[in-house]
């Protein structure tokens, strides 16, 4: 079987334009291999984050991980951890797992895998390098209309009324089989 297909553009693109605010991560390069500490198969374990340069009136922050390649027609959510503080700037590594350090009100959504939490990346074996893009969306709200049960989805749409910019972090990783 083929999994030759079309290149999805950047999902980022494709919603309302935003500000844009710098998201680091002493883990990633921007654009650069995703490495085995992050995988899925590796330590699985969710990336340093760290954001600077979000607009005033910043009241909150979600962060998502998401890759538009994997070959499906919605991509693959590998995290969302909704309601952060406005206040807070960094996420730990290690942040996604279940016993990672959360600020007071965050909480993790089910990421396309099936669990709350960070997935790393698993792309099929021999398929194109993917993009993962790791995202900070600065919100103009302290809390969305949420709880942990809803998918990325429509964590994704009820944000899209409330954000003022985001900041993208894009890595690579493939799966040579």
């Amino acid at each position: 079987m083929s999994l030759d297909r079309p290149l999805p553009p950047d999902p980022y693109e494709l919603l309302p334009a935003v500000g844009s605010f710098t998201v680091t991560s002493n883990d990633l390069e921007p654009g650069g291999t995703i490495g085995h500490d992050f995988i899925a198969d590796g330590g699985n374990t969710s990336p340093q984050l760290a954001w600077t340069g979000f607009p005033e009136g910043t009241k909150s922050f979600v962060v998502t991980a998401y890759d538009p390649d994997a070959p499906t027609p919605s991509g693959f959510w590998h995290w969302a951890l909704a309601g952060i503080p406005g206040s807070v700037t960094v996420l730990p590594r290690g942040a996604g797992s279940h016993s990672g350090e959360l600020p007071v009100g965050a909480f993790h959504l089910r990421n396309d895998g099936g669990a709350a939490g960070y997935y790393g990346p698993q792309p099929p074996a021999g398929d194109r390098p993917h993009r993962y893009y790791f995202v900070v969306h600065a919100l103009d709200v302290e809390a969305l209309e949420i709880d942990e049960q809803v998918s990325c989805a429509v964590l994704s749409f009820n944000m899209v009324f409330h954000t003022l910019a985001r900041g993208i972090l894009m890595g690579t990783y493939q799966n040579a089989g």
